[in-house]
């Protein structure tokens, strides 16, 4: 049996449903395919885990080709860039490219 546990939107309880069925079934496998937040880990603790490191490329600010109107923190989904007062600041751990 297969079960997929999907959702657009985040903070929905994907991750709290999908564990929980993983561990009511017992013998199961779970496969976190959050390409954002893949987080089924802090909540099993697994063994044996297979990790393979991923590249986010963040934006690089030219500060002086920036007017600082702040467009490029509007268009960040992530709130990871802040513009204020004739300065920019790329918050990098909340970039998700």
């Amino acid at each position: 049996m297969k079960i997929a546990v999907a959702s657009g939107k985040g903070g929905t309880g994907k991750t709290t449903v999908a564990v929980n069925l993983a561990l009511s079934i017992g013998e199961a496998q779970l496969l976190d395919c959050d390409v954002e937040a893949p987080n089924v880990h802090l909540l099993l603790h697994p063994r044996g885990v297979e990790s393979n490191p991923v590249y986010v490329k963040a934006p690089r600010i030219i500060e002086d080709r920036c007017n600082y109107c702040g467009r490029c923190a509007e268009a960040c989904n992530f709130n990871a860039i802040f513009a204020a007062r004739g300065r920019i600041i790329l918050f990098e751990e909340l970039c998700h490219g």
